[in-house]
């Protein structure tokens, strides 16, 4: 095989090969330097670290600077942040109304905050691309994960730019799937540890949401590829045997490196991610290992 410039070669269900570069932002994106901070880019689509601010003494308009980063690279992240509970809720709520995650544990006398505590007797199992909350019928903006303790080794997190993943699929099936609707359900996750009467409860108050396949990012206008393996059931309109095909291809392409960034936590790191427009996975390869994050999600909008 020689090496070529050419499009992406498909070959044995819809696997590619050969060069897959995606645009960082869509075209009407405009570029501004950044100066208040550095920015040092993870990868050339996905991933910034920012050096040089201060997370607990930010004002408006370095604010303002750090969300254009969030929305050109998709995931920033902060050495040492320098956080504490109460800080990292409060960055967070600069975004907007932070979330109540009802499945997930919260940590004490903080109802916003997700505390992820691994050891011995609790592996990780966040370890499946997917999108948080897209099950809800407003998902999340954003999500603020700060690390508080992290193994020796192995616990890093990957995100996937779904612009880019979206932006390379092949023309046939960007037609194919132009107006498709999926089916976002929390059922076969937290629900597969409760009883028959504890999900037709939960059900009344989280009944499956319905978005589209491919949304437009609210604030750059961006088509972003929006399904996941975990809470993505069905396509809405097509008949079970073919929408399952489908819908795994389409799951499938945020398992392309060329859209991935990864991050090796130390403790005290923060990553900021954009929901809208990544998926992330969090690798289980670390037990029996301590590992404990705490997460801080936005509410965000309804996608369109």
């Amino acid at each position: 095989m020689t090496d070529t410039a050419e499009a992406p070669i498909s070959f044995r269900s819809g696997l590619r090969f050969g060069p897959q570069v995606a645009a960082r932002v869509p075209d009407s994106w405009v570029d501004e330097p950044y100066t208040r901070f550095e920015v040092i880019p993870k990868s050339p689509t996905i991933g910034a670290e920012i050096v040089g601010v201060d997370l607990t003494a930010l004002d408006d308009e370095t604010f303002a600077d750090i969300h254009r980063a969030l929305l050109e690279w998709k995931v920033l992240f902060f050495r040492d942040a320098g956080l504490d509970p109460e800080s990292h809720a409060a960055l967070g709520a600069r975004w907007g109304e932070l979330e109540f995650h009802p499945f997930l544990t919260n940590a004490p006398d903080r109802p916003t905050a997700v505390r992820f505590e691994k050891n011995d007797a609790v592996g990780g199992y966040e370890n499946v691309w997917h999108s948080d909350v897209s099950w809800r019928a407003v998902p999340s903006l954003g999500s603020l994960l700060r690390a508080v303790e992290v193994p020796a080794a192995g616990g890093d997190t990957l995100w996937a730019d779904m612009g880019a993943a979206y932006d390379c699929l092949p023309d046939d099936v960007k037609q194919r799937i132009d107006g498709m609707q999926a089916v976002h359900d929390w059922i076969d996750t937290f629900g597969a540890l409760m009883t028959e009467e504890q999900r037709e409860a939960t059900r009344r108050d989280f009944p499956p949401s319905v978005h589209p396949v491919v949304r437009t990012h609210p604030e750059t206008g961006r088509k972003t590829l929006y399904v996941n393996a975990i809470f993505t059931t069905e396509l809405v309109g097509l008949d079970p045997a073919e929408g399952d095909v489908l819908l795994e291809y389409l799951c499938r392409q945020a398992d392309y490196p060329e859209y991935q960034c990864r991050w090796s936590w130390t403790p005290g790191d923060l990553a900021i991610w954009d929901n809208r427009a990544t998926q992330h996975y969090a690798t289980s390869d670390y037990h029996p290992q301590r590992r404990v994050m705490e997460r801080i999600t936005v509410i965000g909008d309804h996608p369109f």
